[in-house]
């Protein structure tokens, strides 16, 4: 069955195209001028002072870990409702992860209270994630980090144009992180940004992103440096130009394409609560300005998932699970055994994710609710869900 309905799309044109020719013609490909650019408008657009581009959020979390002292012997509290590099880029570090538990059904967003529980003297760091583009709890997260002397994390890969009482997400912690991946609000395929207010944040951070080295290529180029020490034991995290000019582009769409989507949520939630089905809608009182990456629901109770995915697939409707608990993985297992999260259970056991992008029209958002109400209906034998069809981060 040929799917009619993706799970995300990008909202790419004529505009993404003139960005790379303009790059390639400029015969500059590595991190230079555009991703200063980027860098600056992105910062602005959040309103922090600093803006770092990297390759991907999972090494925009590991250098927040890094710059922030986190290493062997510590601890870092993060959900494990989430993609696997949050607590994968902590591990990185040599530190090891305790996993705090989600606030309920109708907010999928790491719990304050579970946080306060996990704390232990090895603890250094909260991973704040906003599910979906939801705020987390943040004031709450700030305030018990504040009182154990712990820093703040905040990894905001949903959430680019979302805030809480005015302040962007990603700006109230001591770093945060966001993802600039293909199904992501801002798209460029691959690619990351780490922000920060925070001074020895920010160049402890520029340092490890390129090797450790005191000069870039590009500072090299235009004469501003003739050598480089390396000072750190840094990584490749470079971003390029290319990708940074997407970004550009991609960052102007921005707030219209996340007010599309608050539509097009909006309209998804009036039409399943009016279909009666028992269908349960999580976010319904999320604070602040989400960014609305995802649509997630919770099928009732006793419905076969895999059945209900196989009858969207069938309708050409392609659907995904946001997430598999990071904690049941095997990896994960083997390493912390016998972790019992009930509230992240009960929701990865029951959660699927609709199809949600700016470019969706109101026809198409019609045809995957009137997909669901026939799903619903005839998923009804409950089956152990496969891994087929997940899609990633």
């Amino acid at each position: 069955m040929e799917l009619r309905v993706p799970l995300s799309d990008m909202d790419y044109g004529p505009e993404e195209e003139q960005a790379v020719i303009d790059v390639v013609h400029r015969r500059w490909l590595t991190m230079g001028s555009v991703t200063q650019e980027f860098e600056r408008e992105f910062a602005e657009f959040l309103g922090v002072k600093h803006a770092l581009a990297i390759s991907n959020c999972t090494e925009a979390l590991h250098l927040a870990c890094l710059a922030l002292g986190i290493g062997p012997g510590d601890e870092v509290i993060a959900p494990s409702l989430t993609f696997v590099a949050t607590t994968n880029a902590v591990l990185y570090t040599g530190a090891e992860v305790r996993f705090a538990d989600i606030c309920g059904m109708d907010d999928f967003t790491v719990s304050p209270d579970d946080i306060e529980r996990k704390i232990t003297p090895r603890t250094r760091a909260v991973i704040a994630m906003h599910y979906g583009g939801y705020p987390c709890r943040t004031a709450q997260i700030l305030e018990i980090a504040r009182r154990h002397g712990l820093a703040v994390i905040e990894d905001a890969a949903h959430a680019p144009g979302a805030s809480i009482a005015g302040r962007a997400l990603g700006t109230w912690g001591d770093a945060g992180c966001f993802s600039f991946f293909s199904n992501k609000n801002l798209a460029t395929g691959e690619g990351g940004m780490l922000v920060t207010d925070r001074d020895d944040v920010a160049g402890r951070v520029k340092i490890l992103r390129s090797h450790g080295m005191t000069a870039l290529t590009w500072d090299r180029h235009h004469g501003h440096a003739h050598t480089y020490d390396v000072i750190d034991l840094g990584y490749n995290y470079r971003i390029d130009e290319i990708r940074a000019a997407l970004g550009r582009v991609q960052l102007r769409k921005l707030a219209q394409n996340n007010r599309r989507r608050e539509a097009i949520t909006r309209h998804y939630r009036r039409q399943i609560t009016r279909m009666g089905v028992g269908i349960e809608l999580p976010f319904l009182n999320a604070s602040g300005s989400p960014a609305c990456h995802l649509f997630p629901i919770l099928l009732p109770p006793g419905i076969d998932r895999l059945g209900f995915i196989e009858q969207m697939r069938d309708r050409g409707v392609q659907t995904s699970i946001h997430y598999p608990p990071v904690h049941k993985f095997t990896y994960y297992q083997k390493r912390y055994p016998g972790i019992s999260l009930p509230l992240t259970e009960s929701v990865a056991a029951r959660e699927v994710t609709l199809p949600l992008y700016p470019g969706m029209s109101d026809g198409v958002v019609d045809d995957v609710l009137s997909a669901v109400e026939a799903a619903t209906k005839h998923a009804q034998v409950h089956r152990p869900l496969s891994s087929e069809g997940i899609w990633p981060a």
